[in-house]
């Protein structure tokens, strides 16, 4: 229950985050959208001052209340109803301006006649505004103070008129001359049409928070698939490696064998039965769980995948299943890390020494299993090198060894090489290297008598 809450805690977060960055967005286009409306209006009455004054200071007060709001948003003084707030203020102000502010003062005519100018779009310019919050409701209320805010403007324009006429004066079938009459008469207000245009505002307003709603309803779904797959590869990841728990989810459920090169790194403890013997089984998980936490994250960190625990030892692999070009470079610089680690630090109090064994070749890589249940592993004789190699570093005095199909990829001043050994299946014995950095036993150059298969 507990996980469920923090989950919609984080979603809330999140949507709040993106109405936070989509009022600021909003608020740079509602200026942008003021200075060439503002600029249209102002110019196109440059021949009367006081009119073009008016609409100038009119846009100069909708930029400020901009500049504020943006200044709000984020800080402490952000509340969930200032939002809601400046909408309403901007369509107030845009409503009185309709209610009291003629075309031209010029003009002596009722001031109903503003209505059949071109300013209704303006409310759905604030409606577009509202939108960029990506908030349902902050789009419903840009709706109803539109509506409320225009058949107010309208009310207010009328109230004094001593005469009036309306669509219904005209008849249900009027002639031309009756038509004209009533529709360009001074006093006629349509009532009907300002109701009209409110119902369209408010419809696309609806319409708007609609598809509002079902974007977050997707993000939600979203973000809680997304959660759920992190909490399955949180828990899959620590029995099989993370990379592979992605792939297996990704895969649901099964890896199809592939044959590719890749690296292989085989780490064992030394002398693990002596250690065992010495500090007993608690001793010696508590040893071996703060060793392959460290050596777990050196591999991870250069790409490695961990596909298996086996006792002591640590089996990884590098381009398998996730292809790295730089496999060789990354097995190596992980060998590295982990040879320097152990002569650097204790584990669990206990001094303790690895021995490495590198090789790279072909495998086979897959799902494996019967019974329900599935193992992911490689194969051939690239891994079977690899544990030989391990082996062989307490035969040769080495801590890593590594085999020259691993060394051609790097650097030759790298390495130091110590001499060959027969495969079996091989026409030609296979070139034995170590660091080429101070810390190992100076062991002669020379043919190793050993074979691997």
């Amino acid at each position: 229950m507990q996980q469920t809450v923090i989950g919609k805690s984080e979603q809330a977060a999140i949507f709040h985050e993106a109405e936070q960055k989509g009022l600021r967005l909003a608020i740079k286009g509602r200026l942008v959208a003021l200075i060439l409306m503002g600029g249209w209006l102002i110019a196109t009455r440059s021949g009367n001052p006081t009119l073009a004054f008016e609409y100038g200071t009119a846009v100069a007060i909708f930029a400020i209340l901009g500049v504020i709001h943006y200044r709000i948003i984020g800080t402490a003084q952000d509340r969930y109803w200032v939002k809601y707030l400046f909408i309403a203020l901007d369509i107030g102000i845009l409503s009185a301006l309709i209610a009291t502010q003629p075309i031209f003062d010029t003009v002596d005519l009722p001031q109903a006649v503003i209505f059949r100018a071109p300013i209704f779009p303006f409310y759905f310019v604030v409606l577009g505004i509202a939108a960029f919050s990506f908030s349902p409701g902050l789009v419903l209320w840009a709706g109803i103070c539109g509506v409320a805010g225009w058949m107010g403007a309208f009310g207010f324009a009328i109230r004094n008129m001593p005469q009036t006429y309306d669509w219904g004066d005209m008849g249900i079938a009027p002639d031309t001359q009756t038509f004209m009459t009533y529709f360009y008469s001074p006093d006629f207000i349509g009532t009907g049409s300002r109701i009209q245009e409110s119902i369209a505002l408010f419809i696309v307003a609806c319409l708007i928070a609609s598809v509002m709603w079902r974007a977050r309803h997707t993000v939600r779904r979203q973000i809680e698939a997304e959660q759920e797959r992190s909490a399955i590869s949180d828990v899959f990841g620590q029995y099989v490696p993370p990379a592979v728990a992605e792939v297996l989810i990704s895969k649901r459920g099964t890896l199809s064998p592939i044959e590719r090169e890749a690296t292989i790194l085989f780490a064992d403890v030394a002398d693990f039965t002596k250690l065992t013997e010495t500090i007993g089984p608690k001793g010696i998980v508590e040893v071996l769980n703060a060793y392959f936490d460290a050596v777990s994250q050196i591999i991870t960190r250069h790409h490695g995948v961990i596909t298996q625990f086996q006792g002591d030892a640590v089996l990884a692999t590098f381009n398998v299943p996730v292809e790295d070009d730089d496999h060789a470079g990354c097995a190596i610089r992980a060998a590295r890390e982990i040879n320097d680690l152990v002569h650097q630090r204790d584990f669990a109090g206990i001094h303790i020494q690895t021995r490495i064994g590198i090789c790279t070749g072909t495998v086979i890589a897959g799902s494996v299993g019967g019974g329900g249940r599935q193992s992911y592993t490689v194969h051939g004789d690239t891994v079977n090198l690899a544990a030989r190699l391990e082996v062989m570093n307490k035969e040769l005095g080495t801590d890593v060894l590594i085999s020259g199909t691993t060394t051609k990829y790097l650097a030759a001043d790298d390495f130091r090489k110590i001499g060959q050994m027969d495969v079996r299946g091989l026409s030609e014995p296979i070139d034995l290297f170590t660091f080429a950095t101070a810390g190992e036993l100076n062991v002669p150059t020379g043919n190793v008598p050993a074979t691997a298969s």
